[in-house]
């Protein structure tokens, strides 16, 4: 199987892209998954778990608020992965997560994930390649797990962010006062290391038994409307019902 190149995979929205039919396309969208999402809490036999990892600024937390913004807070939570506690550094690398995977009847929204340990740690040299391979097998194995044991459906989004965009979302940080909470002096060092994070995603992207999905992210409107639509097909393909009584 060739290995991806995700320089070879546009980061833009396709030719004749129209703006405001997207934007009407997706919000119908959006309110169908708030649908489905309260059969799926009734009928409680599925769950979901939806990952974003990107590069900083490629719209995790947007893509979130778009694509659940109809869905009931009841069964759904979002948790954003941050730099591990103490107490997560005391416990293997899949403990803050696997407490997190969602119940029967929900969804659950990573914004960043159990990737992050194999990807910042990487780039940095935290880790060496033997310990990278044994949290890649230990990754596939709880995915596995989770759709084997749980019927848990995993969706993995790759927020795929040209560097040139990025430059401008970083410095509408710090052009925008509105916008200004969002800085960090730290993305702008992560950022030096672009050509070798590019490298550790494409290898996670390889070597993942659940696969991924490339979402061109530089239009935030593209963006939307192209995970959500994927959002939608997978809860379509669950077939799922509102319980009945029986009489």
């Amino acid at each position: 199987m060739a290995k991806i190149k995700l320089a070879d995979i546009s980061t833009q929205p396709p030719k004749g892209f129209d703006k405001k039919k997207y934007k009407k396309e997706q919000r119908e969208m959006a309110k169908e998954i708030g649908e489905l999402h309260e059969i799926m809490f009734a009928e409680g036999k599925n769950s979901l778990l939806v990952v974003f990892q990107g590069m900083d600024s490629s719209g995790k937390d947007g893509a979130t608020r778009e694509t659940f913004k109809y869905c009931s807070p009841n069964g759904i939570n979002a948790t954003s992965f941050k730099k591990p506690t103490d107490e997560e550094f005391a416990h293997d690398f899949l403990w803050r997560v696997h407490k997190l995977a969602p119940q029967k009847g929900t969804i659950r929204v990573f914004i960043r994930s159990h990737y992050e340990d194999i990807l910042i740690q990487r780039v940095h040299q935290w880790i060496d390649e033997e310990h990278v391979t044994k949290r890649i097998n230990a990754i596939n194995a709880w995915e596995e797990l989770l759709q084997f044991d749980n019927n848990t459906t995993i969706l993995k989004f790759y927020m795929h962010l040209s560097e040139e965009r990025q430059l401008e979302k970083l410095q509408e940080r710090i052009d925008d006062p509105e916008k200004n909470w969002k800085h960090n002096d730290g993305d702008w060092e992560e950022r030096k290391l672009w050509a070798k994070y590019r490298d550790a995603y494409e290898d996670a992207i390889d070597r993942s038994s659940v696969p991924w999905i490339i979402a061109p992210v530089d239009s935030r409107t593209y963006r939307n409307w192209f995970i959500t639509k994927k959002v939608l097909e997978t809860m379509q393909d669950m077939k799922m019902k509102l319980p009945t009584i029986e009489k």
